[in-house]
């Protein structure tokens, strides 16, 4: 009984950490579909585009020019 409940805790930790694993690195943008949004935020009217895609673009350029600064 001992031995199953420790197994019981080892696959619920095994499993709370691949669960963290995935979600933390399941949002990143490929360099494709970043280069896609640069191009549309490049093109947008920022009187007619929402405050939802002027954010995104605003965080998309200061990522691009942080490298720049650091060099």
């Amino acid at each position: 009984m001992n031995k199953l409940m420790s197994m019981l805790i080892a696959a619920i930790f095994a499993t709370a950490s691949v669960g963290a694993f995935a979600a933390s690195h399941g949002g990143a943008m490929s360099d494709a579909d970043k280069a896609k949004k640069m191009e549309a935020c490049k093109k947008m009217d920022p009187k007619s585009t929402d405050e939802k895609m002027k954010a995104e673009c605003k965080k998309l350029m200061e990522g691009e020019k942080k490298p720049d600064a650091k060099k």
